[in-house]
């Protein structure tokens, strides 16, 4: 059967006899082919009528989709029997559905293979061309999305996933629906140790295979992989240093021994090529790589000593890291929401709140510390005051520095409008002692205003996550590349309102009856990359990092902004995104990516698209008096 409806929705690619063609005029181009002309009104009949099914399609087979979906929910609280769906004979219901909607379905798709699948090779292939070749290790670090998480675990709770992915892979998907709570069990870390829960043991995956796909079909890295190995890359010569994004970094390294084996690898790496590394990271990987940064030269930690970077780094290539944290990442941990689950319709919002409840959602994110690295670091000093943020543009109704508003200001749920600084401490104060302990003890969100308070913070771990607390990197050779896409709207604040339902466990809940030229269900959005804000993205490499007490020893600092241009037909964007995941199976990225690992970065010249220069300008964040 599933072959027939290979058959019926993609084409059969099979190598028989083709059919005859019809006869044409006989016209050829100058390559011999048979050119057919056709008037230019029926051609502008057919376009429009192609349009009009297309829509009929996507309205369809969404509307199958949701249904399918919806079975699905309501399985979860004994509504829809699916085993029933099992009976269904889907190459008959694909003899219900209009044959024109079927072949729409074969040219969507079939553009759509042409638009994704573009030649990842060619980037590569083409910079070969050019004598550019393999010639410093590559060693890749992910982000959160990035990194499946496999079960070890042997207890009698864990057995049937042994080794089986429950974050990344549709093992995941299958647990989630058919086994949500011993999902959530394994998933969540214990609310106090931070660590593994009693006979629980989830691990990251190892391997290109961590991170090349997040699951089937859905790339991640594996575009970035393919070019590499044009050059000549191979398991030899590039390494992803895949880990648990769940723990904080301090517990990461305790129970993974993380940066220790980090460490050994680009030592490693150094020794068998005889040329220093380049460290690429994305997203939290960046956070991350940040933090190593400092540890492998502390004494007591790495103890590496102040020129171990200079002498094993040639290049960090950062792409989209979330170095002052990602917005959205508040409301997850406070509300269980965000743009994607305010935006849901009142179906779809009510299957997800059945399934998994926002007081369930704020459970799973508070009971993973390493999540909450990404809340928003520098505080109004970045993100703004009541009445000013420094990426506020002349035609605003209101200003980004108010961060959570309440339309209705009357209790201690809902107050006056609030800033980041003062929601970090309304979180706080509406958060059970674990988490309020887990992330005061953990990270630290601030600024530091001298050189001598940064130089005290680099023997304190907590605040090795925070770059506008501790400085990079005493090695002036060392290469800092920001590579990040612009031009997708992203979250900046929220509208919120008491969540009034006697059913909820939460208190507060983003206003989705909001909606106006400037707020989408209760949602203000504003420039990134679609998940990660402009001023996170762009702000330390554009100015933080040229401040001197953030990089007293004069790292380079090169910055590349690449606008989210998506491809109408591609479900991913296509070549030209710039969209946060994405945009790692963008080909310029990759293009920047082997120059440097070639050895070639100093060629690469500076590209700005967005005003990052003038906002950053506006921060209140200054050269020592």
């Amino acid at each position: 059967m599933s072959n027939t409806i290979r058959r019926r929705i993609f084409g059969d690619s099979s190598s028989g006899p083709l059919r005859a063609p019809s006869p044409s005029p006989a016209i050829r181009n100058r390559d011999g082919e048979h050119i057919t002309l056709v008037p230019t009104a029926k051609l502008k009949k057919l376009t429009k009528g192609r349009s009009k099914r297309r829509q009929w399609l996507v309205f369809g087979l969404g509307g199958l989709f949701g249904l399918i979906l919806a079975a699905f929910f309501a399985q979860q609280h004994d509504v829809i029997n699916l085993e029933g769906l099992m009976d269904i004979n889907l190459v008959s219901l694909l003899d219900a559905i209009p044959a024109g909607i079927v072949n729409d379905a074969k040219d969507i798709t079939r553009h759509e293979r042409e638009t994704v699948n573009y030649d990842s090779f060619s980037v590569g292939l083409h910079l070969q061309n050019q004598g550019v070749k393999a010639r410093h290790p590559v060693i890749m670090i992910p982000g959160v999305i990035s990194t499946g998480l496999e079960s070890w675990g042997t207890e009698e709770i864990s057995r049937q996933y042994f080794r089986k992915r429950l974050w990344g892979s549709w093992s995941m998907m299958r647990a989630l629906v058919l086994d949500k709570a011993s999902w959530k069990r394994h998933i969540m870390l214990d609310k106090v140790t931070g660590m593994d829960p009693p006979g629980i043991k989830l691990r990251a995956a190892q391997g290109f295979d961590a991170a090349d796909f997040f699951i089937t079909g859905y790339w991640i890295w594996s575009k970035i992989l393919e070019n590499l190995a044009t050059l000549g890359y191979d398991p030899t010569n590039a390494f992803t240093a895949a880990y648990d994004w769940r723990l904080s970094c301090e517990k990461l390294e305790l129970r993974d021994q993380y940066f220790t084996r980090l460490k050994a690898h680009i030592e490693l790496a150094k020794k068998t090529s005889g040329e220093k590394v380049v460290l690429v990271s994305h997203s939290m990987g960046s956070q991350v790589l940040f933090y190593f940064l400092h540890w492998v030269e502390a004494e007591g930690y790495g103890d590496g000593g102040p020129k171990w970077v200079d002498d094993f780094v040639d290049s960090w290539i950062n792409i989209s890291g979330s170095l002052l944290g990602a917005l959205k990442g508040y409301p997850a941990v406070l509300s269980g929401e965000m743009k994607d689950t305010a935006q849901l319709n009142a179906f779809a919002l009510y299957g997800l709140e059945k399934f998994l409840a926002k007081h369930e959602r704020v459970e799973i994110f508070r009971a993973m510390p390493g999540a909450s690295s990404m809340l928003p670091i520098g505080g109004n000093a970045v993100w703004g005051n009541k009445t000013f943020a420094p990426d506020d543009h002349n035609n605003q109704t209101m200003s980004y520095g108010t961060f959570i508003n309440f339309k209705e200001s009357n209790s201690t749920q809902s107050p006056a409008n609030l800033t980041v600084d003062e929601s970090h401490a309304y979180l706080m104060e509406h958060s059970d002692t674990w988490y309020r302990d887990q992330v005061r003890n953990t990270y630290s969100y601030g600024v530091a205003h001298s050189k001598a308070e940064v130089e005290r913070n680099a023997k304190d771990p907590k605040r090795w996550m925070n770059p506008l607390e501790t400085r990079l990197p005493l090695s002036p050779n060392l290469k800092i590349y920001c590579f990040y896409g612009v031009g997708k709207p992203t979250e900046r604040s929220y509208w919120y309102r008491e969540d009034r339902d006697p059913l909820s466990h939460t208190n507060v809940t983003i206003d989705t009856s909001l909606t106006s030229e400037d707020i989408d269900h209760g949602v203000i959005m504003g420039e990134g990359d679609g998940t990660v804000p402009l001023m996170s993205n762009g702000y330390m490499c554009t100015k933080g990092w040229r401040i001197t007490r953030y990089n007293p020893a004069g790292v380079s600092i090169k910055v590349y902004e690449m606008p989210h241009e998506p491809d109408r037909f591609a479900p991913r964007g296509g070549p030209n995104t710039g969209d946060h995941v994405d945009i790692l199976g963008r080909a310029s990225l990759n293009d920047l990516i082997l120059r440097v690992a070639g050895g070639k970065g100093n060629h690469i010249e500076e590209n700005y698209v967005t005003n990052i220069r003038e906002y950053s300008e506006k921060v209140k964040i200054y050269e020592d008096q």
